[in-house]
């Protein structure tokens, strides 16, 4: 008997979309449309948070504040942030079944955690609007989960611990320390922190490293490492306890912690 009871994952760039893509061109195109240049290491640095809480510290980001600033002569309001939000939501929704693959060996360990009697949760920072789009290609692939917690549930989302507490209630699992939470951003990984749960951040498949399987395949472990160090010292500054290259390599983990 494992002693861990759930696993809580996020889904892109830790369970789908390798390399975390689906939201990076259309962050890009919504501020383009509102005549501000934004490039997509911008769009990825705020990546995990709700994606209005996205939008707005984009906006208070020095370059495009002053972009802001000069073609509209004045800070961006939260009106501002609803108008770029309400442009966001509806592109996301168009293209975000495109990345929905699941992560390489995502499913066999889905299918190790089952076998071992685990509960699987999921958050996200995506809103429940995207991820109905997410979820049918999912559940195709075989990745159905025991809950979702999507941004736009609660009223406070990451970094807080809210979606993780809904993780509990919806699982019936407690206590926190029983229950691991695997992300592949700061926003995520501290919302695991926040709840007291063990947290476990991927590197190679996700936000920070923002490369496809075949980009990575063919880089040299020499080129590899950087990135990975790189993904590895920003999960870890946000209190992850381990950090693997992905989900694939959970299971290991967990025998690991169990016979330690």
């Amino acid at each position: 008997m494992t002693m861990f009871k759930a696993v809580v994952f996020d889904w892109a760039g830790t369970m789908v979309d390798f390399g975390s893509f689906a939201p990076m061109g259309v962050f890009v195109e919504a501020f383009a449309a509102f005549g501000i240049e934004a490039t997509v290491e911008e769009a990825r640095a705020p990546m995990g948070m709700a994606k209005r809480d996205h939008i707005r510290t984009m906006l208070r980001e020095g370059r495009i504040a002053t972009q802001w600033q000069v073609l509209n002569g004045a800070a961006p309001t939260d009106r501002d942030v609803d108008a770029l939000y309400e442009m966001f939501v509806p592109m996301n929704e168009r293209v975000v079944a495109k990345y929905a693959d699941l992560v390489p060996g995502a499913l066999g360990t889905i299918q190790d955690l089952r076998r071992r009697g685990m509960k699987i949760g999921s958050t996200t920072g995506y809103t429940r609007s995207i991820m109905a789009h997410v979820l049918p290609v999912a559940a195709a692939q075989g990745y159905e989960p025991d809950n979702l917690v999507c941004s736009d549930d609660l009223k406070e989302g990451r970094p807080g611990p809210l979606g993780m507490y809904q993780c509990f209630i919806d699982l019936d699992v407690y206590p926190p320390s029983a229950v691991i939470k695997v992300d592949d951003t700061e926003p995520g990984i501290t919302e695991g922190v926040a709840a007291g749960c063990l947290t476990v951040g991927v590197s190679l498949s996700g936000n920070y490293v923002g490369k496809t399987p075949d980009e990575l395949a063919a880089m040299s472990e020499a080129e590899i490492a950087p990135l990975r160090d790189h993904a590895v010292a920003k999960l870890r500054a946000a209190g992850a306890d381990h950090v693997i290259d992905s989900v694939a390599d959970l299971p290991a983990l967990i025998d690991g912690l169990e016979g330690a």
